[in-house]
């Protein structure tokens, strides 16, 4: 059983996703850091937290599919 902390993880993640793919990468972080304040050890909303803010300084082209290409190692 999915405990009611989880399940709200889950559609916060869920609504940053979709935020994401539309680009909308300040909302789509807020929503993926509203899931970490709910459980710090959620490793997928770090890595698009992390992912939001490089796209919010450097967004990627219009016609983007939403797949993130690494630029740095």
């Amino acid at each position: 059983m999915i405990s009611e902390e989880k399940k709200r993880v889950l559609e916060l993640f869920a609504e940053g996703r979709k935020l994401y793919k539309l680009m909308r990468f300040t909302e789509a972080a807020a929503r993926f850091q509203n899931a970490l304040d709910i459980d710090p050890e959620d490793k997928p909303s770090k890595v698009y937290v992390d992912r939001c803010k490089q796209y919010a300084l450097d967004p990627p082209d219009e016609d983007w599919d939403g797949v993130y290409v690494m630029k740095h190692k």
